[in-house]
């Protein structure tokens, strides 16, 4: 089966809104002041993607980590190993500007795709697990590209 699953895809296209709010509150400054007015600056703007953007590279590296369990011996290793690098580059690399920050959340969720692509060939992903990747990657990287930009 390479056809995506319609919850998978859906709930991972819901997974982006928020990297998409904050990309229309900043191309939008009508919405931009909404948000700012009734939500506040962490819902507005950069900072929803950018503390939305490290939660996500965290959980996707327990997905990954599970993707691991179905490795053994020294690819066990290799796997697991890989799995942490997204939430731990989450951890270190952003928190240095909204900017700077967005930069490495784009490396990030760059990088997280190389490690799917990886994880898809070794097997150990679902075979439609890179049309959904590269789809979410896509749309993610997308908006925090107008974050970085604006």
């Amino acid at each position: 089966m390479t056809q995506i699953p319609r919850s998978a895809l859906l709930l991972g296209l819901a997974g982006v809104l928020p990297f998409v709010w904050g990309a229309l509150t900043l191309l939008s400054p009508a919405l931009g002041g909404w948000a700012l007015d009734t939500l506040g600056g962490r819902f507005t703007g950069p900072y929803v993607q950018l503390y939305y953007g490290v939660v996500i590279l965290a959980f996707m590296s327990g997905v990954l980590w599970g993707f691991a369990t179905k490795a053994t011996g020294e690819q066990a290793t290799t796997c697991y190993v890989l799995s942490v690098i997204p939430a731990l580059w989450a951890f270190f690399m952003t928190g240095i500007g909204t900017k700077a920050s967005g930069i490495s959340l784009i490396v990030g969720f760059l990088g997280l795709l190389m490690i799917d692509a990886a994880f898809a060939r070794w097997g150990l992903a679902p075979a439609w697990w890179m049309k959904l990747r590269v789809l979410l990657t896509t749309l993610v990287v997308a908006c925090l590209a107008v974050s970085v930009v604006l």
